[in-house]
């Protein structure tokens, strides 16, 4: 004998399961700004998202020499600021969180 579902509970059921399917992934993102003085010359932008791009979770970097800075998308269940910051600085460049 099957139990009959209202069409609420099923509505509630169908958000939930949403719920539990997109939240982690919305949840995961996050973009960081990376203040990097030590990028004096062409060749420094281009070292600096090298190094960025291998630390695994990242998704996007944008290197602005100008600015000095390095905007950095990542998942934050894969990398952390402090790999981050780590990987610029062992390709030479120490850099610090931009508030």
């Amino acid at each position: 004998m099957k139990t009959p579902v209202s069409a609420q509970a099923k509505k509630l059921f169908a958000s939930l399961a949403l719920a539990a399917v997109v939240a982690p992934v919305c949840a995961a993102t996050q973009t960081v700004t990376l203040s990097v003085p030590g990028m004096t010359c062409a060749a420094c932008p281009i070292t600096v998202k090298k190094a960025l791009s291998k630390v695994d979770g990242v998704s996007r970097i944008e290197v602005d020499i100008d600015k000095r800075e390095a905007i950095v998308t990542f998942d934050d269940s894969k990398a952390s600021v402090a790999a981050l910051t780590d990987a610029t600085r062992n390709a030479g460049y120490p850099s610090t969180v931009r508030p």
